[in-house]
């Protein structure tokens, strides 16, 4: 057997199923209410640190060329 610690984001995960799994309509408006408003938390958490990085130099490329063509 694999005895290994679990890292934060299987921890998350393996929390999130089960909550999935003890009350499914429970988390409907959850799933609404992000899809709706967006959270940076789970964009980030989804994305690590290196999908975070290129993802804030993108935006701020975006600014910039926003700024220089308007």
């Amino acid at each position: 057997m694999d005895f290994r610690e679990e890292t934060p984001e299987e921890k998350r995960e393996r929390l999130r199923q089960e909550e999935l799994k003890g009350n499914p309509m429970g988390t409907l408006g959850d799933g609404v209410n992000r899809a709706q408003f967006g959270s940076f938390a789970d964009l980030v958490g989804g994305l690590g640190w290196k999908g975070t990085g290129i993802l804030i130099i993108l935006l701020v490329l975006g600014y910039v060329i926003y700024k220089l063509v308007s």
